[in-house]
């Protein structure tokens, strides 16, 4: 009798693992097909004089097949954001709520997404998930839809059309291999700097201002087990430094598996040197144990290869030979 009621128990344990590791999968959302429509909304900066850029986003996707609406209030000005609180929520709502939207679009990011999070409804959107795309101050919302468990794309904006077209081809055909749902691998140029490992889980993450800015607040990530990607612009050393002791403090590298380092770009010099390369500012605030990869190819430079955000994703990382960074 005893034998049976542990045989019972030991069946339920596994079962409920099995049920649980089940629910964290997280929901892709379909990917697109020639005669799908998106829509490119401003949820954060202003698009002052910009129009001209946007419109060659919306040809770039009109050439792919796709249909193209804005947000009726993405050009407004209201100081530093493309429209008050409520007209940029209103734009991402309208996208969220409408069937006939298959992806949402970023102009630009800037700052301002954390402003209307907390007034958007997800009930529709996660009853029918689109993709959301974006980077930089679009992290919030990956953070955010990332806990609702759906999948979402760190990607080009409606202003990476400003780059120069040779600059920006493999941030192009990796955005549109990823919308219309093409395996995305990449190798990527070894660091001495990177400490080597074989690992895989599921990708989370993005601007490390923004997910400071996260912490406390319902849209903080858990990281446990997962494969952390970080880039920053414009920000002094010690500036960087104290957003990723904060991170640290708050647990995210406990239980990480691996850490990603996109581009650190425009770090700024303070009239007191901060002594060490940014890789090394980074090395001595991720435990020692973790692997790191350096170099990856995503941020603020115009090379800004597409992340699928809760996709699984393995790594091999190396000092002397390319690493590679493959998703499932």
């Amino acid at each position: 009798m005893e034998k049976r009621i542990f045989t019972l128990f030991f069946i339920l344990i596994i079962t409920s693992v099995y049920a649980q590791n089940e629910t964290m999968k997280l929901t892709t959302p379909p990917y697109l097909q020639k005669g799908d429509t998106i829509a490119i909304v401003a949820p954060a900066g202003i698009l002052k004089n910009r129009k001209h850029t946007i419109d060659k986003a919306k040809r770039l996707a009109e050439s792919w097949g796709l249909k193209v609406v804005y947000g009726k209030h993405m050009f407004n000005q209201n100081n530093h954001f493309s429209g008050t609180d409520d007209e940029r929520c209103q734009d991402f709502q309208d996208a969220l709520d409408n069937p006939n939207i298959k992806a949402i679009w970023s102009a630009r990011g800037g700052y301002g997404s954390v402003r209307i999070l907390d007034k958007l409804d997800f009930t529709e959107f996660k009853k029918h998930p689109k993709w959301v795309v974006g980077y930089s101050d679009i992290t919030a919302f990956h953070n955010h839809i990332h806990n609702l468990g759906v999948e979402t794309l760190h990607a080009m904006m409606g202003t990476s059309m400003e780059e120069k077209a040779e600059e920006i081809a493999q941030t192009i055909a990796t955005f549109k291999k990823a919308l219309f749902g093409e395996k995305l691998s990449y190798k990527v140029a070894t660091s001495n700097k990177n400490r080597v490992g074989r690992v895989s889980g599921e990708l989370v993450g993005g601007n490390i201002a923004i997910l400071a800015s996260m912490l406390g607040s319902d849209s903080q990530i858990s990281t446990d087990e997962k494969v952390l990607f970080i880039e920053e612009i414009g920000e002094y050393k010690y500036s960087i430094d104290r957003m990723l002791q904060s991170l640290k403090r708050a647990g995210y590298f406990k239980n990480v598996k691996a850490i990603v380092v996109g581009d650190m770009t425009k770090i700024k010099r303070n009239t007191t040197p901060w002594g060490s390369s940014i890789e090394q500012l980074i090395l001595e605030v991720i435990p020692k144990d973790i692997p790191v990869l350096f170099n990856f190819p995503a941020g603020h430079e115009p090379d800004n290869r597409a992340l699928i955000m809760g996709r699984e994703v393995k790594l091999s990382i190396s000092k002397n030979k390319e690493c590679l960074v493959e998703f499932n």
